[in-house]
Order: C-alpha cells, then sequence, then structure tokens
C-alpha cells in the first residue's frame, strides 16, 4: 500500500497572478514616448516590459509570502524524504502556484512511502513501522496528514508487537513440547 506521508496546501485561497495587471509608476519621460516612438532613448525598454517587471507593494508582499511558504514547504518535504529512507516511493513531488512576478512557487506538497507490514515479519514490521512514524513526525511542524500517518505506524507497530509476542509464546511452547516428549537416555 502506498500512501502520502503529507500533503501541506497553502492556507489562503489560491491566487492566478498572473491576470493581475501590475502597477508601475509612469515618468514623464515613458509618457513621451508612448506618444511619440522617435523620442525614446535608444537603451530603454519599451513600457509594456518595465510595467511586467515592477509590482505594486501588495504585488512585492504577495511575492514574499509565496517565497516563505515555498522554503518551508521544500524544506518540510526533505525533512520526511530523509526521515523515510529506504521506504520512499519516490521523491516529494510540489503543488505550485503563480505568483504575480510570474515565477512558480511551491505551496504544498508530498512524500509518498510504502506503509505496507513485512508479510511474515512482525520483528521487520516494527522496525518499518518507526521508520514511518519516524518520517511522519520529521518536520518541524507535521501537518494534520502527517499526524494521521504517525497515529497508523504506530498502530501498525502494536499490531506488530502482538503477532511477535504470539510467535514468541508459539516458539518457546513448541520447545516444551519437545522437551517433554523427550526422554533423558544418559543416566
Amino acid at each position: 500500500m502506498i500512501s502520502s506521508v503529507s500533503h501541506t496546501k497553502f492556507a489562503a485561497q489560491p491566487t492566478d497572478y498572473s491576470q493581475r495587471q501590475p502597477v508601475a509608476p509612469t515618468n514623464s519621460q515613458d509618457q513621451d514616448a508612448q506618444k511619440d516612438p522617435a523620442l525614446k532613448p535608444a537603451d530603454s525598454q519599451t513600457t509594456d516590459t518595465k510595467k511586467t517587471r515592477e509590482l505594486s507593494e501588495s504585488d512585492i508582499k504577495v511575492v514574499n509570502e509565496l517565497k516563505q511558504r515555498d522554503v518551508e514547504v521544500r524544506a518540510h518535504e526533505a525533512a520526511h524524504l530523509a526521515a523515510a529512507g529506504s521506504i520512499a516511493v519516490s521523491g516529494a513531488s510540489f503543488e505550485f502556484q503563480q505568483g504575480p512576478d510570474g515565477s512558480q512557487y511551491a505551496i504544498g506538497g508530498e512524500v509518498s512511502i510504502d506503509t505496507s507490514p513485512v508479510s511474515g515479519d512482525p520483528a521487520a514490521t516494527l522496525r518499518k513501522a518507526d521508520t514511518i512514524r519516524r518520517a511522519a513526525l520529521a518536520p518541524a511542524q507535521p501537518s494534520g496528514a502527517d499526524m494521521q500517518v504517525a497515529a497508523a505506524a504506530t498502530a501498525m507497530a502494536a499490531q506488530a508487537q502482538v503477532e511477535l509476542m504470539q510467535k514468541i509464546q508459539a516458539t518457546q511452547n513448541g520447545d516444551k513440547d519437545r522437551q517433554g516428549n523427550q526422554i533423558n537416555l544418559s543416566a
């Protein structure tokens, strides 16, 4: 069974900033150049290009928030991946949002891991459940989904512990039965 360790989402509603028109201050030189292209200096860019490069204060704030979220999401998923080790099924995958500057920022992500028990080996299942739990709780701030995966790993470990104890008991009982049927001839 493949399960997702984390799927974090940006708390705010996703916004497609590509549709917003940037607000750029204009100067008299730009206005004159729009009226008469001959007045435009040779080394200047078109007014439209300048407008797409300049952002309003609110757009700059949004870009800074998206940059911070991108860093948080990537660190969160990297922590899962590092702790998962060999049970990671794939690398981190991300959900992106385009900012008002045209760049893509990670606003959510997940790391897929194998959460299935090890068939016929409760001791290995116990070790794997511990790895799953550590991977789920690896980020500094585990998400709700991370906590659910950790809880499922704890339940898997408890079941593996029961199976391991039953296996040990069966082995011990089997030894007693064999010992009871043996006759000591060394007398």
